[in-house]
């Protein structure tokens, strides 16, 4: 009787929660979903077309463009931002006032609008005033000054820096919150069994925080397949969709080129892409821990 009233302690604790993420997160998706059968404009009658506008989606360059970009910011972020913030919460992990200093302006993009950073980078990569080409210039390395956003063959790795600086202070905090939670007396151990350095990061560390890690790659995954801001503001998908985006696509196809229908097929397609991505990471970094 007691347990029964527990479970239904938490079943009602819970109910606010469920109601509102089933009204404004899975019902909206449904109803994606839903719009991707018909060909709209946003206002007047909507035409049911069938499967058009997936079978649209799938033979569309420009999708399967963007794509690829978001398969390299997700790489990015993974390889990028996790490692990186991994190894500034080992090394900012004592907490004495420069330590805390150093997390809080690691964490501070965290704070800023995307909007202002996208801005910040921009004047960065600006070829005549930014300052990214002036010290190449004093450091006399000008033959390596370029048009870092208008040449459509490295402007979508030019956008990676940004996005690390925007986002590595979050999975630093979580990373640091994971370091704190391993009991001292695992230390202890391993001091003891002799695992110093590189080897006790390898043998105990990583273990211990493998669960925290296994959820920041799902973040990491999630984000870099829905970012949208940062990109659209600094390229808006340019130069010749070099770096389109699937949002940014979704976005320009939606509200540019009035096709709601198809910009929910394309937004439909993300969710599907998203679940296939985050599954597979998810069996992987599994396997990884029952094999180690």
């Amino acid at each position: 009787m007691k347990t029964l009233n527990m479970r239904r302690f938490i079943v009602m604790g819970l109910l606010p929660s469920i109601l509102i993420y089933t009204l404004f997160v899975f019902v909206p998706v449904i109803w994606s979903a839903y719009y991707g059968f018909f060909e709209w404009k946003g206002i007047g009658e909507a035409k049911f077309i069938g499967l058009k506008n997936y079978v649209e989606v799938i033979h569309d360059t420009i999708f399967w463009r963007a794509l690829k970009n978001n398969i390299i910011f997700v790489l990015a972020s993974v390889f990028g931002q996790l490692p990186l913030a991994l190894i500034l919460a080992i090394v900012l992990f004592k907490n004495n006032a420069l330590q805390r200093f150093l997390r809080s302006a690691v964490f501070m993009p965290m704070v800023m609008s995307s909007v202002v950073i996208g801005m910040i980078w921009q004047y960065i990569y600006h070829p005549q005033i930014g300052i990214l080409n002036f010290l190449l210039d004093y450091l006399g390395l000008s033959s390596w000054k370029m048009q870092w956003l208008s040449d459509s063959n490295i402007a979508i790795y030019a956008l990676i820096p940004p996005l690390t600086w925007s986002f590595v202070g979050l999975y630093l905090i979580i990373f640091i919150s994971a370091l704190q939670n391993i009991p001292g007396e695992i230390h202890d151990a391993a001091l003891i069994d002799g695992a110093t350095g590189a080897r006790k990061m390898i043998s105990v560390t990583l273990p211990m925080v493998w669960t925290t890690i296994q959820v920041a790659i799902v973040l990491c995954i999630s984000g870099s397949l829905k970012s949208f801001d940062l990109v659209y503001v600094m390229t808006k998908g340019g130069p010749a969709h070099a770096t389109e985006l699937l949002a940014t696509y979704m976005y320009n196809s939606t509200f540019s080129s009035y096709r709601y229908g198809y910009g929910s097929a394309i937004s439909t397609s993300i969710i599907i892409l998203s679940l296939l991505f985050i599954g597979t990471s998810q069996w992987l970094t599994s396997r990884k821990s029952k094999n180690a």
